[in-house]
């Protein structure tokens, strides 16, 4: 089953240290358990625009949906049997410690 790993920010962790982000380490894990998919770090969220369509009017909006300190930050997707799995991969992300992952599954096609 494909998950996506949502990479957020939270100001509520640990304080971010560039030597305990061991992201390649992380990545090399993933490619060893044949989980891995695709993955990248997104711009920040001031360089986000939001678009909506309201009576069939496109609406363009700067900066990011929601008014919140918890920011997605990057994102993966992965491939593993079961939603413990997909956890024990997400606890394992460098950022879980500094943010937050949210895992989410992908509807069956």
């Amino acid at each position: 089953m494909r998950y996506m790993l949502f990479i957020c920010t939270d100001p509520t962790g640990e304080e971010y240290t560039p030597e305990g982000d061991n992201i390649q380490e992380w990545v090399s894990e993933l490619d060893a358990r044949g989980a891995a998919v695709i993955g990248d770090r997104l711009r920040p969220a001031a360089d986000a625009v939001t678009v909506r369509v309201r009576g069939g009017r496109r609406l363009v909006t700067d900066g990011p949906f929601t008014e919140s300190k918890e920011l997605i930050a990057g994102f993966d997707v992965i491939e593993c049997e079961t939603l413990d799995d997909a956890l024990d991969i997400a606890a394992r992300h460098p950022m879980a410690r500094f943010g937050r992952v949210e895992v989410r599954a992908f509807w069956p096609l």
